[in-house]
């Protein structure tokens, strides 16, 4: 045994477990993840479950658990069910749990059909027909997909136009008051200029005001309704502007089933949330977060890159320089709340405030810039992702060997040809290590953003089609606040629960494709140029 030990045999033992545990781990959680999220777009069958005391609910089973219930005999084993069954406007709530002893009968008719709605989540239950003006209409199935197409066509048309068209005219009336209210402040409050510019706010606003009259009469255009029946007898009619889709998934077979499901992954990537983000995609929040890491990498790519090699390459090695080191390192482990804290104090209540009273005086003392928006949010985490970025330049630049430089400034070069034309190119890969590690990890905080600009509902993207483009004032959505928003404000939290291991599946694999392209440019530059160690 005392051979066993000094061998150092329990050590590779030791070392060999803890990363076997660690893999473990990860495994788990990639699973968890995986198989709670990838099931949430597969239509799932709905189920008649007949109750003894003669009850009927309809619903998708979800959950089954056992309960522990005590009898004359000991305690024995029984179990129960989750079963979603939606019609929130009609029950109040969307899940209940039945006693699997209290069931009589389970069976799953073709001819139920769920109807995912705008508000007030599914729907469960008998198709009638189509109802319009009082009366209802037999239609076949397919007549019935042709209005939910128009219907969804024209809901999609009012969006656009509510987002792009009357955002514009907002904008310019926006920008009309801010003129008059500086030519009032001047003390000019008659005169040819004054007049002309409120006739343009009177005809921007009677353009607008036509725009959404317009609006009104086109989500009104479509009056008809399918008309439902609950399982135990109740008469609804769901408007057909508020239906996205309805399906029989009980009759659908694979095929089906797997047709729906990329139609719904699609529009879980492509399309806006609803139901207060519990429902729908989200586009917006993908879109946000993308937006934020690019102008975070083109912030903290030359200020990581650059301090690094004056660190190493410039500076005189001595107590100055490694207290700076030590500083660096330190700073990769402030929580990033507090980066958070300091964004929002430098960068909103000083940097921006500054900004508005010198460029934007005219607009207070409503903020342009002294609150929260998508490039406070950007610089706060590139202040946070920095050192990332300085360390893994450093290692990179420590691992080139002496020669290589002193071979270069033999044969004529300057310092600057052989920083610029030797060095870079060798610690390239290392760059892109670090630079890939610090998007991993942007892309993933919230705590600073929470501060910083994220909101849970943003009314437009940061870059759009509103002169001048992009908007880096403007607040945004994050897919990682999502998940929190999701997760912990929503108020039918059960509900939601799917959509919050499908967004943390997308932004996993976000974050797992970063870092698979980063490790194939780096095997790329380093079989180029055969020098980094790292």
């Amino acid at each position: 045994m005392r051979k066993f030990f000094q061998s150092g045999e329990p050590f590779v033992w030791l070392t060999g477990g803890s990363l076997a545990f660690c893999l473990l781990i990860v495994g788990f959680l990639m699973y968890l993840i995986a198989s709670k999220a990838l099931v949430y777009f597969w239509p799932s069958d709905v189920a008649r479950i007949e109750m003894r005391d003669g009850n009927v609910t309809l619903g998708e089973i979800v959950e089954r658990e056992q309960i522990p219930v005590a009898d004359t005999d000991g305690k024995k084993i029984v179990h129960r069910i989750k079963v979603k069954r939606g019609n929130r406007d009609v029950y109040g709530q969307d899940f209940i749990w039945l006693d699997e002893e209290e069931i009589k009968d389970v069976s799953y008719p073709e001819d139920i059909v769920t109807v995912e709605r705008r508000e007030w989540g599914n729907f469960y239950g008998e198709w009638k027909g189509i109802a319009e003006g009082g009366e209802i209409h037999e239609a076949g199935w397919n007549d019935l997909q042709k209005d939910i197409d128009a219907a969804f066509a024209l809901h999609e048309r009012v969006q656009e136009i509510a987002r792009i068209d009357i955002g514009k005219l907002n904008k310019k009336i926006e920008d009309v008051a801010i003129e008059l209210r500086v030519l009032e402040d001047s003390g000019v409050t008659t005169g040819a200029k004054v007049e002309a510019l409120e006739n343009k706010k009177r005809e921007l606003e009677h353009e607008s005001q036509a725009v959404q009259g317009e609006l009104a009469k086109m989500r009104t255009s479509i009056t008809s309704a399918m008309a439902m029946v609950t399982v135990d007898g109740r008469d609804r009619e769901l408007p057909m502007m508020g239906v996205v889709h309805a399906y029989r998934p009980n009759a659908m077979g694979f095929v089906g089933k797997a047709g729906f499901y990329v139609m719904k992954f699609w529009e879980f990537i492509f399309h806006e949330p609803r139901e207060s983000n519990t429902e729908g995609g989200v586009f917006p929040a993908i879109f946000g977060t993308v937006v934020m890491v690019f102008i975070m990498t083109l912030i903290v790519t030359p200020f990581g890159i650059l301090a690094a090699f004056y660190l190493r390459e410039y500076a005189r090695q001595g107590v100055m320089v490694s207290i700076v080191r030590i500083a660096v390192n330190n700073l990769a482990g402030v929580p990033s709340i507090v980066f958070g804290v300091f964004g929002l104090g430098f960068f909103i209540y000083a940097v921006g405030s500054g900004i508005d009273h010198t460029f934007f005086a005219d607009r207070l003392p409503t903020p342009t810039f002294g609150t929260g928006g998508v490039l406070w949010a950007s610089l706060t985490l590139a202040l946070l992702t920095v050192p990332v970025v300085i360390v893994a330049t450093e290692e990179g630049l420590a691992g080139i060997p002496t020669g290589i430089r002193e071979g270069s400034l033999a044969l004529g070069a300057t310092k600057f040809e052989t920083t610029w034309r030797v060095v870079l190119p060798a610690v390239a890969p290392s760059m892109l290590t670090g630079l890939i590690l610090a998007i991993a990890r942007a892309a993933g905080e919230v705590a600073p953003l929470m501060l910083t600009g994220v909101v849970k509902l943003a009314p437009s993207l940061p870059i759009n089609g509103i002169f001048p483009y992009v908007h880096l004032d403007q607040k945004f959505m994050h897919l990682g606040f999502h998940i929190y928003d999701v997760g912990f404000q929503s108020p039918n939290v059960d509900a939601a629960r799917p959509m919050v291991y499908a967004a943390s599946f997308l932004l996993l694999i976000i974050v797992v494709v970063l870092n698979l392209a980063a490790i194939q440019m780096r095997n790329y530059l380093r079989k180029r140029y055969a020098l980094s160690a790292v």
